[in-house]
């Protein structure tokens, strides 16, 4: 199961907005849409990791108003994820961490290649592409 490898692995393993799929497979916690900000406060108590996404400068700020772990920010770099969006670009990603109080991981594009550029982040996220970092 995904979140045994995880645990191996020292990784934190969270479903995507499905807070009963979480529980079933034992994820260690939910990442929220920013759009179904609201719903994250009921579950606060059932995991020890929750976090919402968040695509703008405001979006971000919004993020430390809500009891998160962290903000997932993206897309940082040029991604095929149909959901990516345009990119931010490594200087305006460090630009919004530097403005912010959460600690905000890079998702979107981060490769082993662009990781380095995404300074200031608390950490990578993936949807896939952690192969080449030995995940």
């Amino acid at each position: 199961c995904a979140a045994a490898v995880c645990r191996r692995r020292h990784l934190v393993f969270l479903i995507g907005a499905d807070p009963g799929l979480a529980a079933e497979v034992g994820a260690d916690g939910v990442h929220w849409p920013f759009r179904l900000r609201a719903d994250l406060r009921r579950w606060r108590d059932r995991f020890p990791v929750q976090t919402l996404s968040a695509h703008t400068g405001a979006e971000l700020r919004a993020a430390a108003r809500y009891p998160v772990d962290a903000a997932i920010l993206s897309a940082v770099f040029p991604s095929r994820s149909p959901s990516a969006g345009e990119a931010l670009g490594a200087l305006k990603f460090r630009e919004l961490v530097r403005g912010t109080v959460l600690p905000v991981y890079a998702l979107g594009g981060v490769t082993a290649d662009t990781a380095a550029m995404a300074a200031g982040a608390a950490g990578l996220a993936a949807v896939e592409g952690m192969a080449p970092f030995g995940a």
